[in-house]
């Protein structure tokens, strides 16, 4: 099981505690395969961690989160980040 850390920078502040809200509900109802999603959002960063038993390199997760910005934030330039994978017992 893996632990994955991603964060997304350049998010407008206007916009940013709802998208967290709306992403951490889209992951939690339509991503079974991902577990205790939390997406947060603080100095214009969002920030997803999520578990899954799959993705070691945090990829899959990065373009699943990419996905779900571009649904709740209007255009910006923000880059994903991966910041960490930790394996789990």
């Amino acid at each position: 099981m893996y632990r994955i850390t991603l964060e997304c920078h350049g998010v407008p502040a206007a916009a940013g505690d709802e998208a967290a809200r709306d992403i951490t509900d889209a992951f939690r109802l339509r991503y079974s395969r991902e577990h205790n999603v939390v997406c947060t959002f603080t100095d214009g960063r969002l920030r997803l961690v999520a578990e899954n038993d799959y993705d070691s390199e945090g990829l899959n997760l990065m373009d699943e989160f990419s996905d779900n910005i571009s649904a709740y934030v209007e255009s910006f330039d923000g880059d994903i980040k991966l910041v960490s994978v930790e394996i789990l017992c």
